[in-house]
């Protein structure tokens, strides 16, 4: 089948190249001409694992094709998938679906045939038969059906997630469009993937739901780690004990510094203002968010206990930036409010992440970004962990305690042990919720 990818932002260049490697010829649509001439060149501007070999083997197999022509690309397309941003609207946390429109609109005016614009693009509830609507205006006599196609998937871990999914997602509303999506997913259905089919409202608010209530267990065991800390019990035995539970599970519940990234935060935002909007206050997932925003805040007194009240003068090393391991990405990441605290403080501020530069040297000013841990952690008064990359994982800790000025460890992934720290020389180590 031809699919037109509209957006090359995480998930329409992850989906197109996936699509791509199902069989399907994929034109993936940017308006960034920089953007299209570094992916014709082989450059991935995201980083994932496995990503660039995929691309560059779809490529050359003239299967996936990158262009800044729209109407080249939805010519002649079986179906057309938006993958453009929603960025939380300032000021009332709902989704903002400018780019959602103009590019259904835009996609109207280039249909040549039968098409299904399919919604790839987190949004809200109703926002399908909208583009329907828009599409419809533009073109009256365009001949099209819409389909909602929410992501499921995990920044680091994506291509993994694309091909073997715990399920698909699509809302349609006939008969052809299903046929349609059908064919494009058939490589999932003959190996026994489950794929859900409903309706357009449905498939929206799932995506939703599925991603708020990740997030409140996070917010849960946050908030039991807090406690955990008060009565003198161990959050990781804590939740291994409820999470082999198998109608709890164990996944999403590690204590740490709050979630972020580019979906739970934007994604709870906009569902507690959907259930305010219909007068159905979604008051579990309005509290997620606070508390979220609590743990941020909770970090940041550790830290400042561990500095013995003060930040300013000391110097602090700091492992990890980005949200989460395995990715680039930095949106709403703990490190975007606790590093401005340290530096706002005074402390003199040094960061090591294996890929968050590129952004974090605009996001985070006034820190020095240093390559190696140790290096960072030179007459240090203060070492912080805030992303569990794997190479901050089996660190050499006495060789860290012994070039630090005051060896301290706040451990905010809870990736080591108190007995390991001072064993290691440290003379204070604090994780979350131990």
């Amino acid at each position: 089948m031809k699919i037109a990818m509209i957006g090359t932002g995480y998930v329409g260049l992850v989906s197109g190249v996936c699509f791509s490697d199902f069989g399907h010829d994929v034109i993936c649509v940017d308006k960034m001409p920089d953007k299209i001439a570094r992916l014709e060149r082989g450059e991935v501007p995201i980083f994932e694992p496995g990503l660039d070999a995929l691309m560059a083997r779809n490529v050359e197999a003239g299967r996936l094709s990158f262009t800044t022509d729209l109407a080249q690309a939805v010519d002649g397309a079986d179906a057309v998938f938006i993958a453009v941003g929603t960025p939380t609207r300032r000021g009332d946390g709902h989704a903002d679906l400018t780019y959602v429109m103009a590019a259904a609109e835009e996609v109207a005016q280039a249909l040549t045939g039968y098409a299904v614009i399919v919604t790839k693009s987190t949004v809200p509830v109703g926002t399908n038969r909208r583009v329907k609507q828009v599409v419809a205006k533009a073109n009256p006599t365009a001949e099209f059906d819409v389909a909602s196609n929410p992501e499921f998937l995990r920044e680091g871990a994506a291509i993994e997630d694309f091909m073997k999914p715990d399920r698909v997602v699509v809302g349609i509303q006939t008969e052809r469009a299903a046929e349609v999506m059908a064919d494009i997913y058939r490589p999932l259905y003959l190996r026994d993937f489950p794929i859900l089919t409903t309706d357009l409202e449905s498939a929206e608010m799932i995506k939703y739901a599925a991603n708020a209530f990740l997030a409140t267990k996070i917010s849960f065991i946050n908030e039991v780690a807090a406690l955990c800390e008060r009565v003198g019990a161990d959050v990781k035995e804590v939740a291994r004990g409820i999470g082999l539970d198998g109608r709890i599970g164990s996944k999403f519940l590690h204590a740490g510094p709050g979630y972020g990234g580019s979906c739970f935060p934007k994604d709870t935002s906009a569902l507690a203002r959907i259930g305010q909007e219909h007068a159905v206050p979604q008051t579990i997932v309005e509290t997620v968010i606070r508390v979220n925003d609590g743990v941020k805040l909770r970090m940041i007194e550790k830290l400042r206990d561990l500095c013995e009240g003060s930040f300013n003068g000391k110097v602090v090393a700091v492992l990890g930036a980005t949200f989460k391991p395995n990715t680039d990405d930095m949106r709403d990441a703990p490190s975007l409010t606790i590093v401005p605290a340290l530096v706002g403080g005074g402390a003199k501020v040094r960061v090591v992440d294996p890929q968050a530069r590129r952004e974090g040297e605009a996001l985070l000013p006034g820190v020095a970004w240093v390559d190696d841990p140790y290096k960072a952690a030179q007459k240090a008064d203060l070492l912080v962990i805030l992303t569990e990359w794997n190479e901050f994982r089996a660190l050499d800790l006495e060789r860290l305690a012994k070039r630090m000025a005051h060896p301290r460890m706040a451990d905010l992934r809870n990736i080591y042990s108190a007995k390991d720290a001072k064993r290691a020389g440290f003379e204070a180590y604090v994780g979350v919720g131990r």
